[in-house]
């Protein structure tokens, strides 16, 4: 131990460039799937399907992501899903705040009870739940075929009431006397002190709720009808299934464009993401 300790000393740079090498593998990894599709989605059928496989870029790029954007729809998906991930995540933020702030700074009959109700909906997948939501939404309220069907059944969170409350428990209760001795109302309070104090968690609610609701598939399915009105991840699936003879080339493409906007929001959130769940790094 001692003669290793000593080589660390003498030599404190060699096991870091060892874990660096080991990162980099590791990302490079990763990124394999992204680089293989990013690689095919330039190739024509032929070169795609080729054997042994080529790996080079090909001169049909242009084509093939023009293809997937206008004949094949994948455009007007985006913008479907687009909308529906937007308006869930601001209205899942603002209802998540809404209730934490009443869970933790308000008190009223059965508090624990029905916070411990909305962790239990945790344990709840959404498939055990479509066959019902299903009836209610189309057959009960006449939804079925529109935005609001895709909009509405997500817009309460439970994982977001439960990290606002966490995140509310650490702000100092010296905050919430004062707006009060002051006389800030509850949402002035919310406004003007719970909200500045929260922006890294709110980050890192709107990013985890984005994609969430970009990746939907079985809902969309069963609830939509309408193909202009579909989601892009049962539009990438139409891709597949439009020719008799799948074009991987222009499949490929249109993959490539539906995971650019979750991409975006995760580099632009990615310091809130990760800040939320490391408070130390701000120190």
């Amino acid at each position: 131990m001692a003669a290793e300790s000593r080589d660390l000393q003498e030599n404190p740079r060699r096991p870091r460039w060892i874990i660096h090498l080991l990162l980099m593998v590791c990302c490079v990894a990763v990124a394999l799937p992204m680089i293989f599709a990013i690689i095919k989605s330039s190739q024509d059928r032929s070169q795609v399907l080729r054997y042994p496989p080529d790996f080079s870029i090909g001169s049909s790029m242009l084509t093939n992501y023009s293809d997937a954007l206008t004949k094949y729809n994948v455009g007007r998906y985006m913008i479907n899903s687009t909308v529906v991930a937007l308006v869930v995540t601001a209205g899942k933020t603002v209802l998540s705040l809404l209730a934490a702030m009443a869970f933790v700074y308000f008190g009223f009959p059965l508090k624990s009870a029905l916070f411990a109700l909305v962790l239990a909906t945790l344990l709840m997948p959404m498939d055990i739940l479509i066959v019902g939501l299903f009836n209610f939404v189309s057959d009960t309220l006449g939804w079925s075929n529109s935005y609001v069907a895709l909009i509405i059944p997500f817009l309460a969170s439970a994982t977001g009431i439960f990290l606002f409350r966490q995140h509310f428990a650490t702000i100092p209760t010296e905050l919430a006397d004062a707006a009060q001795i002051d006389g800030a109302g509850p949402l002035r309070f919310l406004w003007n002190i719970l909200i500045p104090n929260s922006w890294n968690v709110i980050g890192a609610l709107a990013l985890i709720q984005f994609i969430y609701v970009w990746n939907q598939y079985l809902w969309p399915l069963i609830i939509i009808n309408d193909n202009d009105a579909q989601m892009i991840q049962v539009g990438l699936r139409s891709v597949i299934s439009t020719d008799a003879a799948t074009n991987w080339g222009v499949a490929l493409a249109s993959a490539v464009i539906a995971s650019l906007p979750p991409l975006i929001l995760f580099l632009l959130l990615q310091d809130s993401f990760v800040r939320s769940f490391a408070p130390s790094r701000d120190k």
